[in-house]
């Protein structure tokens, strides 16, 4: 039987470019602190989420606004989704191209104009906004986990969990503020317009780092990590552990968004009042963050995750049952279970982006991958339970169609949480 070959080391693509000594080191000492990139992945990741989390409470207000029907409403929810997944797909080539810190810049940037285009006038304004926005985060969620494995490579989950878990911070205080700001600023525009403020508050932390990155070298990095591995971008495609990286989630990514557009409908149709149907929404939002920072950090402890996976979506499963079964006695339960689960999957699936991997950029390419066709299969599940619930006049076949996504979340968690890399 042959010797297996041993792997070659790792590689950093500046020293493959420039081994001197001499000129490595000038190259370091181009790279912004560690600090001021820390601060930036956590304001970064607080703009993930706030801008779109902010307006599902403001949409009956923005389609009065409009004169806008219902369906139409719909969109300003669902064009950012579709965007996000689009987005996705060029996010890994602008990085080769221009930087991961320059687009980073370049997203907050493009953020902050978004959001301030959604109030202007006109209702094409608004859509168009939403694109921007859409385009913008998934430019955002594709580069992190890249950037991570590149600056923290030793300290990869512990970073994933640090900005999974801001990225749900920052969804949970602009919901929960979207109404107050909403009073305290004489309508929703101005509860809209906010959060620009928290976009070019991280749009002028990455710019020096931008701006060191294109003195650098670190746009240089692709090409030199595609030459040295010979796997171009269109080889995912072909690779299994990148589909069961990518559709864990895409799966956990529709568990989420179809709690985001019906749970509380859920509990109210059950007989809870709206008003606490909300209370108890707004905790299954904010108890995710539990499971957002534990999670990753025991991932990162184990060379293989599956039992972890497995964990974590048996947690998942057991609030859906709850649901199933008493909705709104166990109401708060369930919420909590699903909660921490939720949270717990989410960082999961960010983390095993980075550990199934062998460099940044392969990294960013497979969270491209995931997050691209991970929107795509999210998208599918609020409309489709919505649909099997109108057709049924009941949340019992919905409700049991979440545990069938948790018994293939369960599959593809045994085997996207193998110890193999791309």
């Amino acid at each position: 039987m042959s010797e297996p070959r041993p792997q070659a080391p790792l590689i950093d693509a500046e020293e493959d470019l420039a081994p001197a000594p001499a000129v490595a080191a000038a190259r370091r000492r181009l790279r912004a602190h560690p600090a001021l990139v820390l601060l930036g992945i956590v304001l970064a990741s607080l703009n993930m989420r706030a801008a779109l989390a902010g307006v599902s409470p403001l949409v009956g207000e923005i389609g009065d606004h409009f004169h806008l029907a219902a369906t139409a409403s719909s969109l300003v929810t669902t064009i950012p989704l579709v965007f996000m997944g689009l987005g996705s797909i060029v996010a890994p080539k602008l990085a080769r191209r221009w930087g991961t810190e320059a687009v980073l810049c370049g997203a907050l940037v493009l953020l902050c104009g978004g959001i301030l285009l959604r109030v202007a006038p006109p209702v094409v304004a608004l859509f168009a906004g939403c694109a921007l926005v859409g385009t913008a985060i998934a430019l955002l969620n594709v580069l992190m986990p890249g950037l991570i494995k590149r600056d923290f490579p030793e300290r990869a989950a512990s970073m994933t969990a640090l900005y999974s878990t801001a990225m749900i911070l920052g969804a949970t205080v602009s919901a929960a503020s979207a109404v107050p700001l909403e009073e305290a600023l004489g309508g929703w525009q101005g509860s809209l317009v906010s959060w620009a403020l928290l976009a070019a508050v991280a749009a002028a932390v990455w710019l020096p780092q931008a701006l060191l990155a294109r003195r650098g070298t670190h746009h240089g990095e692709a090409a030199a990590t595609e030459r040295r591995t010979g796997a171009p971008e269109r080889g995912l495609l072909r690779t299994p552990l990148a589909w069961q990286v990518t559709l864990f989630m895409g799966v956990q990514s529709l568990i989420a968004y179809v709690c985001i557009a019906w749970m509380p409908t859920i509990f109210t149709d059950g007989g809870m009042s709206k008003s606490e149907a909300g209370l108890v929404y707004s905790f299954y939002t904010l108890v995710q963050m539990a499971g957002s920072f534990v999670v990753p950090l025991l991932a990162g402890r184990l060379r293989d995750q599956r039992l972890l996976a497995v964990g974590v979506v048996a947690l998942m499963a057991a609030g859906v049952t709850g649901l199933l079964v008493a909705p709104v006695a166990g109401a708060w339960l369930w919420a909590t279970l699903m909660g921490v689960a939720q949270g717990g999957t989410l960082g999961l699936a960010l983390t095993m982006m980075v550990l199934r991997t062998r460099d940044s950029h392969t990294a960013a390419r497979l969270s491209g991958m995931a997050q691209t066709w991970g929107y795509l299969v999210a998208s599918v599940g609020p409309f489709a339970l919505g649909a099997v619930h109108q057709a049924t006049d009941g949340w019992t076949l919905p409700v049991a169609l979440l545990l069938v996504a948790c018994a293939s979340l369960v599959l593809l968690g045994l085997g996207a949480g193998r110890d193999r890399r791309i």
